[in-house]
């Protein structure tokens, strides 16, 4: 696994557990190749929010950000954890057709690898969080930074742009959030995820 398909699956892992400025940061950073400031803020970012890894995520953040010169000392200071806590995130529905969705749809459609995708919101105490969940992706780090980039440019603070593999069981919080019928699939594509 790549440095950089290592750290996108990290930070899928990290939704819902990482607050939304920390983890759209990171991911634009990595669709940009700033490599030297994920490596610089995440490990910092997980200790400061008390943020703890699993064995496999703390695997995945050495074979990332260990590998682009984060500081041994600060990655090993990350808390360890042995599962994830449960998802308190509530999702509902929402296929409302904005400009936004309708954007996010164009550049899916357009994009290698894409299988399918979703819309949902998230209820946060101000107010209500889009996410938007991507099945399938070549470069799944790129079409997330490109996705965000485009929310944020039609409005959203810290866009929520999920890209999950194929053929994996996506992470407990992005189970929640499969939530509806997605807005679009790709024809004659297998999509276990959903």
């Amino acid at each position: 696994m790549s440095s950089d398909a290592a750290c996108h699956d990290l930070l899928l892992r990290l939704a819902g557990r990482l607050p939304d400025a920390a983890l759209w940061r990171a991911r634009d950073w990595l669709a940009a190749g700033g490599h030297a400031s994920i490596a610089a803020v995440l490990p910092r970012s997980l200790l400061r929010h008390r943020v703890g890894l699993t064995d496999v995520e703390r695997e995945l953040l050495e074979g990332s950000v260990g590998a682009w010169g984060a500081s041994g000392r600060l990655v090993d200071a990350v808390l360890p954890l042995a599962a994830p806590d449960q998802v308190t995130a509530q999702f509902r529905t929402g296929a409302e057709a904005d400009t936004a969705l309708l954007s996010v749809l164009a550049v899916v459609r357009g994009h290698p690898g894409c299988a399918q995708l979703r819309q949902v919101w998230r209820r946060d105490p101000h107010g209500a969080q889009r996410v938007v969940l991507v099945v399938g992706a070549d470069r799944p780090w790129a079409l997330t930074g490109t996705l965000q980039r485009l929310l944020r440019a039609h409005g959203d603070r810290t866009p929520c742009a999920e890209v999950l593999p194929p053929h994996e069981d996506p992470p407990a919080y992005h189970q929640a959030a499969m939530i509806g019928a997605p807005l679009w699939q790709a024809p004659d594509r297998d999509t276990t995820a959903a």
